[in-house]
């Protein structure tokens, strides 16, 4: 009895993660934080951010900022808008931190890999380019898909 209730709350508790996942790719470009996202599922912050690391490899914050590093790169490669008006329309209020994140995730400032990028992605279909070019953090880039520690 109580490994189908300890069961039936991990559903019910996937369900809700999937739910704030869900929100983060729609609205990444909205300002998001962690306990208003808790809140919405009925959960503590704390909690959110322990399930959601558990479920999905990283805590709701670094997927948000991973979700809006992945379009800054989209817009970056596109080449009609600054990077300034990208760091704005994924979502981030400052330059400053838009260029650090975005160089902690890539590898590069946004300015150096929109100039590397330019025509590398022309005639791939978005949906592979976009497979290819995800941003992918330190530790999960590891021989064999093991993270050092």
């Amino acid at each position: 009895m109580a490994s189908t209730t300890a069961a039936q709350q991990r559903l019910r508790d996937l369900a809700l993660l999937r739910r704030v996942r869900d929100r983060i790719d729609r609205e990444y470009a909205e300002p998001l934080n962690v306990q208003a996202l808790a809140r919405e599922v009925g959960m503590s912050a704390g909690h959110l951010s322990r399930t959601f690391r558990a479920a999905y490899g990283e805590p709701p914050y670094s997927y948000l900022m991973t979700r809006r590093v992945e379009r800054a790169m989209t817009l970056l490669r596109r080449g009609d808008l600054s990077v300034t008006e990208v760091c704005f329309a994924v979502g981030f209020s400052s330059l400053g931190t838009f260029s650090s994140r975005f160089a902690e995730l890539v590898g590069m400032p946004p300015s150096q890999y929109r100039a590397q990028q330019a025509d590398w992605a022309d005639g791939i279909p978005p949906c592979m380019a976009r497979r290819v070019t995800r941003p992918v953090r330190n530790r999960e880039a590891t021989p064999g898909g093991r993270a050092l520690l």
